[in-house]
């Protein structure tokens, strides 16, 4: 499962949270890292400390809090308080790797299962070269790199990467989500499954019998494969 979304953030949030990146400190990113992927890992992050995170958390938090598409292709239970990096320079990527299955919170309240990963991108792909996050699945590999605002959700089990940046700058949010639906493949007909309900009640309305029979489908499979 891969999903793009676009326009996760309006352009008013997307300048703010690049002003409040450019005015940042960074750290190393190897501090979230696992052991096999700080092996990895060259690029640079914003640190629990750092006194812009929590009005870039809220910003995240808030669109993605109205974007009901997402909401539909992850069906989140809980998403990780969101991070941002930065790749340019000589910390410029991130090879090869499988995200660790649990996360511990910041706030030290337990952990996250990762059913799902996500990169928002902040940074407009014109601005830099290379930087593409590269996911391998059972459709190959494939190469992202979204207008700035916008979201890839992917699969938390599959091997991934960051292509290098060769030329300038690139900022992202990047967050994990745990599932009402921890199965992805289960996950992923249910999405498809809605949006082709989306369609059909633009075409035929909320009220017509085929549609109403199959809303009470996707509602009944839900329940059958969804933990709250």
């Amino acid at each position: 499962m891969l999903i793009t979304l676009e326009s996760v953030l309006n352009p008013k949030e997307l300048q703010r949270c690049q002003t409040l990146l450019h005015a940042a400190s960074w750290s190393g990113g190897e501090i979230t890292a696992g052991k096999q992927s700080a092996l990895a890992k060259n690029n640079q992050q914003l640190d629990e400390q750092s006194p812009q995170l929590g009005e870039l958390r809220a910003i995240v938090m808030t669109a993605l809090s109205r974007h009901a598409i997402f909401f539909s292709a992850a069906l989140p239970k809980q998403v990780f308080p969101p991070l941002f990096n930065r790749y340019s320079g000589s910390t410029n990527s991130f090879g090869a790797h499988v995200d660790g299955a649990m996360r511990p919170l910041p706030d030290g309240r337990g952990y996250l299962r990762t059913d799902l990963s996500a990169t928002l991108f902040l940074s407009e792909p014109a601005s830099y070269d290379g930087g593409e996050l590269i996911v391998a699945d059972a459709m190959g590999e494939r190469s992202v790199k979204l207008a700035a605002g916008s979201m890839v959700l992917y699969s938390a089990t599959t091997v991934h990467r960051v292509a290098p940046v060769t030329r300038g700058e690139r900022l992202a949010c990047f967050t994990w989500l745990q599932s009402m639906v921890p199965d992805d493949g289960q996950r992923h007909l249910l999405f498809e499954m809605d949006m082709a309900l989306l369609a059909l009640r633009q075409r035929l309305g909320d009220h017509d019998s085929a549609v109403v029979a199959l809303t009470g489908t996707y509602h009944n499979l839900l329940r059958r494969w969804g933990a709250v």
